[in-house]
This record gives C-alpha cells, sequence and structure tokens, in this order.
C-alpha cells in the first residue's frame, strides 16, 4: 500500500501532521523529498479540506437538532 492510499485510513490528526511534514519539505528538503511532497499534498489537501467539511457540517446538523422549535404564534 503507497502512502497515497494510506490517506484515507489516517486519523484527523496524522493528516494534519502529514500536510504539516509536506508543506514543511516542499520547501526545505532536499529533492527528493521536495518531489514526494509535491506528489502528496494535492491528496492531503483534499482529504484535509473533506474532513473540515464534514465536521463542520456535523457540527451544524447537531447545533440545529439541539434548537428548541419557536411556539407557534398565537393568533
Amino acid at each position: 500500500m503507497t502512502l497515497l492510499e494510506k490517506i484515507p485510513t489516517l486519523s484527523d490528526a496524522e493528516v494534519i501532521n502529514m500536510l504539516d511534514n509536506a508543506r514543511r519539505l516542499q520547501t526545505a528538503g532536499d529533492a527528493k523529498q521536495q518531489q514526494a511532497a509535491v506528489e502528496l499534498l494535492p491528496a492531503l489537501e483534499a482529504e484535509a479540506a473533506g474532513r473540515l467539511a464534514a465536521r463542520l457540517e456535523a457540527a451544524h446538523a447537531k447545533r440545529a437538532a439541539a434548537r428548541k422549535p419557536k411556539a407557534a404564534a398565537a393568533a
């Protein structure tokens, strides 16, 4: 299994950690590390963005469910 294939199985913290490392290595690594970072960054960024969107959606749904329905206005 390649590193790209493992990305979906990583925890949120592991994805963020790998993303931070890839960004760092893209500029500070040797040529091989920079190339690996360039290959991984799009997949890591997409995974991180997707997970963030899912967390935000879940939080929104939780807040909406927790709201008490307003009483109907008496006529």
